[in-house]
């Protein structure tokens, strides 16, 4: 692949900065988070190239570089070796310099504003919250004054070119219907409902639709955005980045993954869980073609079986029929706005939705911290799809985020205990994802980053078989 040296100038909000705000971003761009901000926009400009390895982008980041340049009328990128794939006759492509910007906004800019802002908490509860909005607003994404519209769809970035066609149909059918798609931003089940919109959207003449991709500095390299996604925003960790999902979005629609996939799922149910939340209508669908049927299968029975029927009672599964997930999903957000409407609750945020501290502070997958986790029934059910949440997500990081990567490496497997029953069913689930090739791109090659291992009070660690 060639590579460019090219210089961009910011628009879309960026330009409007004070010569004294364009000199601190200059400045902050080369402090400690200037590696940060160099690989999540190269993974902006390497959204051409399906890979979700690491260690293609650090051999790429070894030649690139990204310079904030200070001009009286705003903001200039100096970019060496960008990817040839992302510029057009020497040109970038316009959609890929607006996510760039982003990334400007979100690593950059944010962190100041963040920093001279003593209302900013991220160590409590409602700081956390306010603290979000605070990001999803600076992004502009909040836009009062709108019936509830949006639509958040789940699902895996390593998927066969059947469901991800199968996501596509539905996006194709809610875009039909008017609705905008948020996602994380990915390939796979990300895009394809995107794509999907996308046409949708034209054949109604609808053209300001919204396709919002939602991701974190750990996962951007592994899971690049997609060239769809007109609105990027990046989160500070997983955990808000999860909590920005379900306070934008008005139902979630869930389409086969893998360990991700099962986080997002976990992170929704255990919120859903909660008491404080039993009457809010929230929509969960959990959709895919029919040869997929028995993932939802396997799906089901590990939350029947963990966190049981009341769990089981907060989604409906439709398979193979993208017009009856399109009409459900009109249904859902019917009610939701209704119920929004009673209580005085925003259409474009979701106050109303109570998020325990459990699901709010970062989980750093640390060898010692996912042995901690409570993984047993001796805890409210809600805590306990925290606690699972958090185990995926450190597989998740082990394998495809650079530290976590790293950290397998240097210390082996993680080690996930808990309840003997608790053990077998998620020992099952992952080994159905292994055998799917649900777990990377590269799935012939793929080797566990965990060992589930299978405890009780009165007998050692033994690993389940």
């Amino acid at each position: 692949m060639k590579h460019i040296d090219i210089e961009i100038t910011a628009e879309s909000g960026l330009e409007l900065l004070t010569n004294d705000e364009i000199a601190r971003l200059s400045e902050d761009s080369k402090d400690g988070d200037h590696q940060l901000f160099k690989k999540c926009i190269l993974a902006v400009l390497n959204s051409t190239h399906i890979t979700d390895e690491i260690s293609y982008h650090n051999e790429q980041l070894k030649h690139f570089d990204v310079e904030v340049l200070q001009l009286n009328k705003g903001v200039k990128l100096k970019i060496k070796n960008a990817p040839s794939t992302a510029l057009v006759d020497g040109i970038m492509i316009q959609g890929l310099k607006e996510q760039v910007f982003s990334v400007l906004r979100d690593i950059v800019f944010l962190k100041q504003e963040l920093e001279s802002n003593a209302r900013i908490d991220f160590n409590s509860s409602n700081g956390c919250t306010n603290a979000i909005f605070h990001i999803l607003r600076n992004a502009k994404a909040l836009r009062p004054g709108y019936d509830p519209n949006m639509v958040v769809c789940w699902g895996g970035h390593a998927i066969p070119e059947f469901e991800y066609q199968y996501s596509k149909e539905v996006g194709y059918r809610l875009g039909l219907r008017g609705f905008d798609i948020i996602t994380g931003c990915g390939i796979g089940a990300m895009k394809g409902p995107m794509k999907g919109a996308l046409i949708g959207h034209s054949k109604q003449r609808i053209n300001n639709g919204r396709y919002i991709g939602i991701t974190e500095p750990g996962i951007i390299a592994a899971e690049s955005p997609n060239p769809i996604v007109n609105e990027l925003i990046i989160m500070p960790d997983i955990e808000k980045r999860l909590e920005a999902f379900v306070r934008l979005g008005h139902c979630f629609v869930v389409f086969p993954g893998g360990v991700g996939t099962a986080e997002e799922i976990l992170y929704i149910l255990g919120i859903l869980l909660h008491p404080d939340n039993k009457d809010t209508p929230f929509p969960l669908i959990f959709t895919g073609p029919k040869a997929s049927a028995p993932y939802f299968e396997r799906i089901d029975r590990f939350i029947g079986d963990t966190l049981g029927a009341e769990a089981q009672s907060k989604y409906q599964i439709i398979i193979d029929d993208p017009v009856g997930v399109a009409k459900a999903v009109q249904k859902g957000v019917a009610d939701v706005r209704e119920y929004r409407k009673k209580v005085h609750d925003a259409y474009h945020f979701n106050w109303q939705l109570k998020i325990l501290w459990g699901f709010q502070e970062e989980f750093i997958p640390t060898h010692e911290n996912m042995r901690q986790l409570n993984l047993s029934k001796d805890q409210p059910t809600h805590l306990l799809a925290a606690n699972l949440r958090k185990a995926f997500s450190g597989i998740v990081s082990g394998n495809v985020k650079e530290k976590g990567i790293r950290e397998v490496a240097k210390h082996g497997p993680y080690e996930i205990q808990g309840d003997s029953h608790i053990m077998e069913q998620m020992d099952a689930l992952l080994e159905a994802f292994v055998i799917q090739k649900r777990m990377k791109l590269n799935a012939k090659d793929y080797v566990p980053c965990y060992k589930v291992v299978n405890t009780t009070k009165d007998r050692k660690p033994e690993v389940v078989k």
